[in-house]
């Protein structure tokens, strides 16, 4: 600090530099003024006119001045305008207060400052730095204090001082306290300003140290102690603990920090789950004895009985707990009337309790406790609480019955399973003995084990039995079912070609063939729910393939009374599935929410990303743990009753009236998702509406993989989707004016073992100039294949035959010609068969069912490579 400021009177503010000068040479000048104008007039030398313009000018002047003397004053002395209240108000201030300026300059010292220093005789008081530089701690605390403070930080600091400040004595302590005060005047000029405090702090130091003293003979004489003891917060972590409680935990007390252990570390059983339950009101204390186990070094567990003492947290302080911990003897019981067997009674995980012949609980073990918390408290055990209130009343009978055969005295009582009360889903199984040695009034000894778990898994399991039972059977039919469509759909082309549009049968064999490409739609839907349907993955974000579908959406649930809106999530990990078949699932699921909607709602399609860590949170106990995309399509529907619910995606369930719906919409879904690897679920409430959640796995690229490619053809090229999928519609497969076949001599090996199939496309593919071989088996097809010495350009051949499969004959046939070109033709998905050939294997692919036009698009395609 600037020595000069203890020279200096004791303004609160400094006046502004130049400010003197200007109000001086104001009042130089007025006075001038007035002696000139005197002077003049009294010697007659002016005329009274000039002498009143001069008085004029200098009026002017004199007001100019007089507002530069006012502003000088009010410079000089801020006090008189600024400091009418904070001035008496830091004076009468019983801490000593000093403000100093930018430059460290003292520009105000309150009467504690004067009183603390012992400047009371109206003498300047030293300034801060005069009192504490003697010393090196006071020195130091105002070094760091004054960067603090330079850095805009208030602080405060601690320091002993040999003598008083005020002179010599014996030591005194002082708090020293710094804050930054900026200050705008009325032209937005700012100053910085520090203010510091200072106080003497002597008595309350002493007064700590004299609570300390009590405080460690306190800690002397519970570390000595023949007992544990231990104090815990709100969150059971331990704040202390003393030597004798250390020494049987194998804690370190001097490398001991409080909260670094929790009761949970130390106590072992069920002990911990019942001081869990445990709970006190605010500002009310709780006490409760609880037999447990210590968790010692060695691994062995040491019973204990815990005086257990809570005081509940109130006005936002934390819920404080103060234990005593007892040694008890092996098999000591302390109040369970479970004679011997006091430590398995409370440290078994399972429940247990015992009951009079009424069905009252006598008494519990914590695991009891903790499984039915919602329904029992510790505090009404052996007051009349019953079993009967904590199970389901269609199962309290189940309990009757066990409780009089075991107050019969009877040897064997066979276990059962009840529900909980509240809590549907919660499932027990009870084992009740009948008791002996177990106190007066006590006549059955109940066994209780949760098996909610596994009653989940036994209906998920039983449910997923069933649908793969239905999908086997519905593969198989679709399968049989295809072969008799392609010889529909084969027939009705060759009839076609042979009749006009002026023929009165054309009309009917239209319609033959329109049915039967509906037809062949839901066997389409049937080997989707299959999972056997031919897919195309690829890795696709499933924001941009909902928002493809959005436009089908919009229209197929159009109508003002129903609004669509989206939430998809931002950076939305890739999936690997059929983008095609996956806008089938939403549109599907969107047409089953507009139709859940007759009089209107909210359709909402959501996307987010799963991790693998939030997957338990679903409760989806099928779902397995790792990272996944949800995509949600919730309505504000009708809901679908709890019996309903569960056979939804079964083939042909239908809620629907007659004729508005097959039964398939949801089965399709189902297999859809569950053949892209994923999961589905309906969660749904009766007035509410209905969500549907698909999860599909997270694909993980490799290296600079950017897609998964489709199945290859012989070519090396995606199997061409134009014929692949058994579309409806001749105008999806290649026009025949593009097929230019002319000149085309191939000869083409047929092998089927449906006769209708095999002479059908026979005698199209003759019709369009090929030489066709038939054979109805794998084994014949190789026998025509060594009869016309391999004379073949291509073989078109069923997957499942007799005797000998689509794949075993392809493995065959390339053994004596390597170069021969296949065409598979399944009703079965293509990696259904393709996993049983060489990874190297070229084929084509065509699905059944098939028209003309698709079975000479096959062939065409392969024969086009020359």
């Amino acid at each position: 600090m600037d020595r000069q400021s203890e020279k200096a009177a004791k303004p609160v503010i400094r006046r502004g530099p130049g400010s003197g000068v200007v109000a001086k040479l104001a009042l130089v000048l007025l006075i001038l003024a007035v002696i000139v104008t005197i002077g003049y007039q009294y010697r007659g030398y002016l005329p009274e006119d000039i002498l009143l313009a001069i008085l004029g000018l200098f009026a002017v002047l004199g007001v100019f001045f007089g507002l530069a003397v006012l502003t000088g004053l009010a410079q000089l002395f801020p006090g008189a305008r600024q400091n009418s209240f904070a001035g008496p108000f830091l004076d009468q201030f019983p801490q000593a207060v000093v403000i100093t300026d930018h430059r460290d300059r003292m520009v105000y010292a309150n009467a504690a400052y004067g009183r603390l220093t012992g400047a009371t005789d109206g003498g300047l008081p030293p300034s801060l730095e005069a009192l504490l530089s003697e010393e090196p701690e006071s020195s130091e605390v105002l070094y760091r204090l004054t960067q603090s403070v330079r850095g805009g930080d208030d602080d405060q600091e601690e320091f002993r001082l040999a003598h008083p400040l005020s002179g010599k004595g014996e030591a005194r302590w002082y708090r020293l306290g710094a804050r930054f005060f900026p200050v705008t005047d009325s032209r937005a000029h700012t100053r910085n300003f520090n203010i510091w405090q200072i106080s003497d702090i002597t008595e309350e130091r002493q007064e700590q140290e004299r609570y300390f003293k009590e405080l460690q003979k306190v800690i002397d004489y519970l570390d000595h102690a023949p007992v544990g003891f231990l104090t815990s917060d709100g969150e059971g972590k331990i704040r202390y603990l003393n030597a004798t409680l250390a020494g049987w935990l194998g804690i370190d007390l001097a490398g001991f920090v409080a909260g670094t252990v929790r009761l949970a570390d130390v106590i072992g059983g069920e002990g911990m789950t019942l001081l869990d339950t445990l709970e006190a009101e605010p500002g009310q204390r709780l006490s409760e004895t609880v037999e447990a186990s210590l968790r010692l070094p060695s691994g062995r567990h040491m019973p204990v009985t815990l005086l257990h003492d809570m005081t509940g947290g109130r006005d936002g302080h934390p819920a404080e707990s103060r234990t005593v911990v007892l040694k008890r003897e092996e098999g000591r019981d302390a109040e369970t009337g479970l004679a011997g067997q006091g430590r398995f009674f409370d440290d078994t995980p399972m429940a247990i309790a015992t009951l009079d012949r009424d069905g009252r609980l006598l008494t519990t073990n914590a695991r009891f406790l903790a499984m039915f918390s919602d329904l029992l408290k510790r505090e009404e055990v052996g007051r009349g609480a019953g079993i009967g209130g904590l199970i389901e009343e269609g199962d309290r009978q189940k309990a009757r019955d066990a409780l009089a055969a075991a107050a019969d005295g009877q040897g064997e009582i066979a276990p059962f399973e009840v529900r909980h009360a509240r809590d549907d889903a919660r499932h027990f199984r009870v084992f009740v003995h009948a008791a002996r040695d177990c106190g007066p009034d006590a006549v059955a000894l109940v066994y209780v084990i949760e098996i909610s778990e596994q009653k989940a898994l036994e209906a998920q399991m039983a449910r997923t039995q069933k649908l793969n039972a239905v999908a086997t059977l519905a593969g198989g039919i679709a399968h049989d079912f295809n072969n008799v469509l392609t010889a529909i759909l084969l027939s009705a082309d060759h009839l076609l070609l042979q009749s006009r549009a002026s023929d009165p049968e054309f009309a009917d064999l239209v319609e033959i063939k329109r049915n039967a490409n509906r037809a062949s739609g839901l066997v389409r839907q049937l080997l989707a729910f299959s999972r056997q349907q031919t897919m195309r993955p690829e890795v696709v974000d499933l924001n941009d393939v909902i928002g493809d579908n959005r436009m089908m959406i919009e229209r197929l649930t159009g109508g003002s009374d129903i609004r669509l809106t989206t939430d998809f999530a931002r950076d939305l990990w890739p999936v690997r599935t059929d983008p095609g078949q996956f806008g089938q699932v939403i549109t599907n699921l969107c047409v089953n929410a507009r139709d859940a909607m007759p009089d209107g709602g909210t359709l909402t399609i959501s996307t987010r990303n799963i991790a693998a860590g939030e997957v338990v949170s679903l409760g989806l106990r099928e779902v397995p743990e790792r990272d996944y995309v949800e995509i949600e399509v919730a309505d504000t529907g009708t809901g679908i009753p709890p019996e309903v619910l569960d056979k939804i995606f079964e083939p042909f369930f239908t809620t629907k009236d007659v004729g508005k719906g097959t039964g398939l919409g949801l089965a399709m879904v189902y297999g859809i998702v569950t053949q892209s690897g994923g999961f589905l679920n309906a969660v749904s409430e009766v007035g509410k509406g209905t969500r549907f959640i698909i999860l599909l796995p997270r694909h993980v690229r490799v290296g600079t993989e950017e897609t998964v490619e489709a199945p290859k053809d012989h070519k090396g090229q995606p199997i061409a989707s134009a014929f692949s999928e058994g579309n409806e519609s001749d105008n999806e497969a290649p026009r025949e004016e593009d097929m230019d076949l002319t000149g085309q001599s191939a000869v083409v090996l047929l092998v089927e073992d449906e006769d209708a199939v095999r002479r059908s496309g026979k005698r199209m593919l003759e019709m369009r100039g090929f030489t066709v071989h038939e054979a109805d088996t794998g084994v014949h097809a190789l026998k025509i294949l060594e009869k016309l010495e391999g004379a073949v350009d291509i073989v078109v051949s069923d997957v499942v035959m007799p005797e000998m499969d689509g794949p075993t004959l392809l493995r065959e046939a390339r053994k004596e010609y390597p170069e021969l070109k296949f065409i598979f033709v399944s009703g079965y998905a293509d990696d259904a068969f393709a996993k049983n050939l060489p990874d190297d294997a070229k084929f084509g692919f065509l699905p059944k069912p098939y028209n003309l036009k698709q079975l000479v698009a096959a062939v065409w395609e392969m024969l086009r490579e020359g």
